[in-house]
């Protein structure tokens, strides 16, 4: 039996729901793999008169051509089946520092490349984060896990990412926020199951950079303490938020104070009556969106 050696080329292409950055520049991975082609003796080149009886030693021989080797053909019945203990760059899409494994039923971080700069894992079925998952992967300065199952994050996961500046959990089963990094402009937690007290009353204060922050669809009893100066968009819809002070956005000790960056506030869903707080928003140029009567 011969053995042919056949190159097969792969090439990926996805189409991309998030690209990334205008200045990254993409490039598609190619693969190639070396296969041995086994190609039985009675395959079908073998035979070009199939039909027709051979005559030998003056008997007629009919072929059966059922028992004709069908080669690869045969494979063609096979269900496919997605097998996630392939590499990552076979498993997910790889384009040139940004990783895309979106909707193919992971329940792990997958392992990164170490360039890797942008994280793309929506719609998967990821229960935890460890402190493992990002030791090593130092370049990120995005990730989106919306859309799993997450339900806990190992102290100090993201402890690492200095560059960090999106962050993504929205749609997940958090009951409380991890440490998150300083350098972060926007944090989406929507959709959650967070409490008051899964907020540390410093999570957000050392984070100067900080301009978006959803946090819409949870189950906090009070605005977080503590919010960032650099704050422009603050998402608190749907939450059981019933009270608010006058230090919850401004400063009741300085009347001249003015809360020059943000631009908006959504609290509409709350059990809150927002007319009985007044002297709360005396520091903002727009009034919160929500019930005042």
């Amino acid at each position: 039996m011969e053995t042919l050696q056949a190159t097969f080329f792969l090439f990926v292409f996805v189409p991309l729901v998030n690209p990334a950055p205008p200045l990254q520049q993409e490039s598609l991975q190619f693969y190639e793999y070396d296969t041995d082609v086994p190609m039985g003796s009675l395959t079908q080149q073998d035979y070009e008169m199939q039909s027709k009886d051979i005559r030998k030693d003056g008997t007629n021989v009919s072929v059966d051509t059922s028992l004709i080797v069908q080669s690869d053909d045969s494979q063609l019945d096979v269900p496919p089946t997605k097998d996630t203990n392939l590499p990552t760059c076979l498993l997910c899409v790889c384009l040139s520092g940004s990783v895309y494994c979106e909707e193919i039923d992971i329940e792990a971080v997958p392992p990164l490349p170490k360039e890797t700069a942008y994280l793309y894992a929506r719609f998967n079925k990821i229960k935890r984060i460890a402190a493992s998952d990002f030791a090593d992967i130092t370049t990120l300065r995005r990730i989106d896990f919306s859309g799993n199952r997450i339900e806990e994050i190992e102290d100090g996961a993201f402890s690492k990412l200095l560059l960090l500046e999106e962050l993504s959990l929205a749609e997940n089963r958090l009951v409380k926020l991890p440490v998150l990094p300083p350098k972060l402009t926007t944090f989406n937690a929507n959709q959650n199951r967070i409490k008051s007290r899964g907020i540390k009353a410093n999570a957000f204060k050392k984070l100067t950079n900080l301009a978006y922050l959803y946090l819409g669809h949870n189950a906090l009893e009070s605005v977080p303490l503590n919010l960032p100066e650099s704050l422009r968009i603050l998402h608190l819809q749907y939450n059981n938020i019933t009270t608010i002070t006058d230090d919850t956005f401004c400063k009741s000790n300085n009347t001249r104070y003015i809360r020059t960056r943000m631009d908006e506030i959504r609290m509409e869903g709350n059990p809150i009556v927002l007319a009985k707080h007044v002297n709360a928003f005396s520091c903002l140029r727009m009034l919160p969106v929500g019930t005042y009567y």
